[in-house]
């Protein structure tokens, strides 16, 4: 499916995300700190060899918080702080997940950890949290306080599930007794989905919708951010390394238990002999992707993918997001789940 250009809504929305940003990390642009400042504007995006907009990120969760706040009839520049929160703890997640993994690179740059040690990147972590929800206090005065602690609940919570699945992938690793229902769909409900749908549902509360309204986008958030999730599975096994930008080879290598292998598993076939029987080599990865592919893994992955892709669009049509900002939201999911990359 061919995806049409970015709605000038979308791009229109980008320069304001990063002002409010790097507004959010001035306050650490002190004499005593501009080495710390440093680590938070390189992994930004904004400083360093390789700065841009290719090491930036799409900032897909701030454009989830302001189109549906605006979708809702609301203003979204009054939903610019909830937006940067967002986006600095989705920061601070990729900060620490990169020291865990032991990840060298993130966007074709060195990360944190690598460039200045793991006790800066977790206190670099640390400060993007902490900046996040100072950040989240700019709502007041834009709107009733009331409204503004029910999104800062709604940050929290998300932060909670956060941290919760990150704790189920990494104990993961090292188990093959894992199944998708009991055990994969609670990991990204909380590692992925929920910042999502925090981000759906903090829009719409900035935004003003009523409380169904905002469990609609909230839930339209939880499975926008499932089906991703899903397919990151897929493209980690049978995506183009070429345009993933990572290779094929380190999810099956490192014992990562993603959607596929868990139902490779499930099958107790040949895929699952090898993947219980001690570390998968690099040379024989190909061959486990096509013995998994031949067991049903990549079909049912897909058609997973599709029927959570209905599940998300379903959410978003019972929500009623108006005008133009609803259609670049319509723009943004087709953008999200059709992805070859």
């Amino acid at each position: 499916m061919k995806i049409p250009a970015m709605p000038d809504m979308v791009q229109s929305l980008l320069p304001a995300i990063e002002a409010e940003l790097q507004h959010a990390l001035a306050l650490l642009d002190a004499p005593l700190t501009l080495r710390f400042h440093e680590m938070l504007t390189y992994h930004m995006g904004w400083s360093g060899e390789g700065a841009g907009p290719e090491a930036q990120g799409k900032r897909i969760r701030p454009l989830l918080v302001l189109l549906t706040a605006a979708s809702c009839g609301g203003d979204w520049r009054t939903a610019l702080p909830a937006a940067a929160a967002v986006e600095l703890v989705h920061n601070f997640s990729l900060v620490h997940d990169d020291i865990q993994d032991q990840s060298a690179l993130r966007r074709g740059r060195e990360t944190v950890w690598k460039k200045w040690g793991s006790a800066h990147a977790i206190n670099a972590g640390d400060a993007l949290f902490i900046l996040a929800h100072r950040s989240l206090l700019g709502l007041r005065g834009q709107v009733p306080a009331e409204t503004a602690m029910k999104a800062g609940q709604t940050l929290n919570d998300a932060c909670l599930a956060l941290t919760g699945g990150q704790f189920m992938d990494l104990s993961y690793e090292t188990r093959t007794d894992l199944s998708i229902e009991a055990d994969y769909w609670p990991m990204i409900a909380g590692k992925t989905a929920a910042l999502l749908a925090a981000c759906t549902q903090i829009g719409a509360i900035t935004g003003g919708a009523d409380e169904s309204r905002q469990e609609a986008y909230r839930s339209y958030g939880h499975f926008l951010g499932i089906a991703f999730q899903v397919q990151d599975d897929y493209l980690g096994i049978w995506g183009d390394s070429a345009l993933t930008g990572k290779s094929t080879q380190s999810d099956l290598a490192t014992g990562k238990k993603s959607f596929p292998v868990l139902y490779g598993l499930s099958k107790q076939g040949e895929f699952a002999r090898r993947l219980t029987n001690g570390q998968v080599q690099p040379e024989e990865v190909s061959q486990l992707a096509a013995l998994l592919a031949e067991e049903g893994a990549q079909l049912f992955t897909q058609e997973t993918v599709d029927r959570m892709t209905d599940l998300a669009y379903q959410s978003l049509r019972a929500a009623g997001p108006q005008g133009d900002t609803g259609q670049a939201l319509f723009w943004l999911t087709d953008y999200l789940l059709n992805r070859q990359a």
